[in-house]
């Protein structure tokens, strides 16, 4: 599975974008900041030509920012917020026969509800894979400094049997997946998975010279279950 900040829609990287996505080749892809443009109708109509069938976006018109899933296995689509004003297509679920897979865009330094709406989500779920820019962290772990929004929250997931996938696997380590102009680095992209899904982790990792490329501003990142 692969989750990315794309940046703006992609804008004129698109097609790069794509030729990544591509290479990267994962059976479930999660993007943020994708936008429902030209660009975002080119990207789509190329996975989907290409063998991810299944697809779902949120319904936010083209100049906003939403989110989006492709997989090569089908899946159901829901839209577990209602009452998000601005921030309603956010976060959107896919639900699959063996997990609930969520997308997910959390504004940065804005006043929301989304983690709220995940936690409600979250008390009826048995098994669940959640993704995305979520823009925030531990602070002093994931970032070096303590400037983040919503660390609280973040880490109230694990009172819902939600675990920070890279965490389980690499520990305190800091790695980060987005850099400020002054180069100072922060972990916004993140992946949880619940309790009944460690079992089979594999992998979850960052893939940073496509940052380094200018494809995006963020790191994609992967997960792998066995």
């Amino acid at each position: 599975m692969l989750s990315w900040n794309i940046l703006q829609g992609g804008g004129s990287r698109i097609n790069d974008i794509i030729k990544s996505l591509m290479e990267i080749n994962a059976t479930i892809i999660g993007l943020s900041e994708f936008k429902n443009n030209n660009g975002g109708n080119a990207l789509r109509y190329s996975l989907l030509r290409e063998g991810w069938i299944h697809q779902c976006t949120g319904h936010n018109n083209p100049e906003n920012n939403t989110v989006f899933i492709a997989s090569k296995i089908p899946f159901e689509l829901q839209l577990p917020a209602s009452d998000l004003n601005e921030f309603q297509d956010q976060i959107i679920k896919a639900r699959f026969p063996a997990f609930d897979f969520y997308q997910c865009y959390f504004p940065h330094k804005k006043e929301h509800q989304l983690f709220q709406t995940l936690f409600k989500e979250l008390k009826n779920e048995k098994a669940a894979i959640i993704m995305g820019d979520l823009n925030t962290g531990k602070n002093l772990i994931d970032q070096a400094a303590h400037s983040f929004w919503y660390s609280k929250e973040f880490m109230n997931l694990d009172q819902y049997n939600c675990r920070d996938a890279f965490r389980l696997l690499h520990g305190d380590i800091q790695e980060f997946s987005w850099y400020s102009h002054s180069k100072q680095g922060y972990r916004y992209d993140h992946c949880f998975i619940s309790d009944e899904i460690r079992p089979i982790l594999k992998s979850c990792f960052y893939l940073h010279h496509y940052r380094e490329q200018g494809l995006s501003d963020h790191s994609p990142m992967i997960l792998e279950l066995s």
